[in-house]
């Protein structure tokens, strides 16, 4: 975990609505790092965890094939 880059252009998903419990991630940091770097929109200049892009994508297609239904 890193803490906040002030260069960072942070996006909440548009499934996230307003109830505030959300994260963000930084998809410009992806294209030249590889690293999505995700935070919790509630606390922003909180810890930024990094996960490589190939992890984050497994982890986006689990969720699309409803893998964490018991969540």
């Amino acid at each position: 975990m890193t803490s906040e880059s002030p260069s960072r252009r942070w996006v909440k998903s548009s499934y996230s609505g307003s109830g505030g419990s959300c994260v963000e991630w930084a998809p410009a940091h992806v294209s030249t790092t590889g690293i999505v770097p995700v935070r919790d929109s509630k606390n922003v200049s909180g810890p930024i965890l990094n996960v490589p892009a190939s992890s984050f994508a497994s982890f986006v297609a689990g969720v699309k094939a409803g893998a964490f239904t018991t969540v």
